[in-house]
């Protein structure tokens, strides 16, 4: 199966990711829907936003905490102070409801995946998706990231809350069993992330010392109007932006109060579309466009006084004048010495036919007899 994600990564192109979450199951409390249908409609809506891949997790509460599991979130922006609780709310989903999305987003257009919390759950991911991600809080569970990585998929490693001996460990680890592409994403595990902490410059950092691997950007701050903190992101070198997505950002709990919806989305790929149009191709070649400055900005060597046919052409007859319709200032010394092929007034601007061609001496007979 192709991968939208991993074709855009080497093609040098954005990719910008939807992390659903579990979000759809307060969007189908709000609408009166069911779970199902409100994941479907953030598909859509993703797809209509233009957004290139949807993310969903796939958990299970009692696998993935203890029941007396602290929360590590803004209590003010979700009370629950468990994190079992809290993922209770949220997995009632199997492999037949993700395979149902899995088909919806191939109908739709737009790539799906899934992080998978759970052994079994990245077992039956297997065939629904391309890539496989692994969340920042798993980064120190080397058994489980060699698991999912012993499968061969490429995959997508976020790295928040880590040193760089366990990034390095994670990297080491799946390299030994999987050749495929690898992403690492620079994240903060604060939910929300305030802007002061977002320290976009470790992208720049990640490049350097993963060299061999795609750098991104899972994104926790809350929107911004002039969508800065992904220009910032993208001028760092993150090539992939991650970012929770919902439909109604006032909604409390869970991830809908840093997540950015179908607006923020679009705003997003504009403000990118409008860097990589800035950002051209790099070429030192002058453009098309510039050809009538080139002519007629730039100088050319005129006549400084008037040269009389016959004269031998000197440094000081000579100046340099717009436009660059004549000989180049740079083959002045193609033009001292030569012979004036005809009058020349005084601010002309010079062509080479106004010059004898320069003609090779003939040898004299030292000069053929050395030969």
């Amino acid at each position: 199966m192709e991968s939208t994600i991993i074709d855009r990564l080497k093609s040098g192109k954005f990719v910008l990711i939807a992390e659903i979450g579990v979000n759809y199951y307060d969007i189908a409390e709000q609408r009166g829907i069911t779970p199902i249908e409100a994941a479907k409609l953030m598909i859509r809506e993703a797809k209509d936003a233009g957004i290139h891949a949807v993310k969903f997790q796939t958990y299970k509460a009692g696998t993935l905490a203890a029941k007396d599991s602290p929360s590590y979130w803004d209590r003010s922006e979700e009370p629950t102070a468990s994190q079992y609780e809290l993922f209770k709310k949220f997995d009632s989903f199997g492999e037949a409801e993700y395979r149902e999305l899995k088909e919806y987003a191939d109908e739709t257009g737009i790539e799906f995946l899934s992080t998978a919390f759970d052994f079994e759950s990245a077992d039956y991911l297997y065939d629904l998706m391309n890539v496989y991600k692994v969340s920042s809080s798993d980064l120190s569970n080397i058994p489980f990231i060699e698991y999912q990585a012993k499968k061969g998929k490429p995959m997508l490693l976020s790295v928040g809350a880590s040193n760089l001996s366990e990034i390095e460990l994670a990297v080491d680890t799946i390299r030994s069993v999987n050749e495929s592409e690898l992403a690492l994403l620079h994240c903060v595990l604060e939910y929300p992330t305030p802007l002061e902490h977002a320290n976009l410059k470790k992208i720049k950092t990640l490049k350097q010392q993963f060299p061999d691997c795609y750098i991104g950007y899972s994104d926790h701050t809350k929107p911004t109007e002039d969508c800065d903190v992904a220009k910032v992101a993208y001028n760092m070198g993150a090539q992939l932006i991650e970012k929770h997505f919902t439909l109604d950002k006032t909604l409390t709990g869970n991830d809908h109060y840093h997540a950015m919806d179908p607006a923020d989305a679009k705003a997003i790929l504009t403000a990118i579309d409008r860097m990589e149009m800035l950002g051209g191709n790099g070429e030192l070649v002058a453009l098309d466009s510039e050809s009538s400055a080139r002519e007629n900005a730039r100088r050319s060597i005129v006549a400084a006084s008037k040269i009389d046919e016959g004269d031998l052409v000197t440094r000081n007859m000579l100046t340099f004048k717009r436009p660059g319709t004549g000989i180049s200032p740079s083959e002045i010394g193609r033009v001292v010495g030569r012979t004036a092929a005809c009058d020349i007034a005084e601010d002309t601007i010079l062509q080479e036919d106004m010059l004898k061609p320069v003609t090779k001496p003939e040898p004299d007979e030292q000069e053929l007899a050395n030969e």
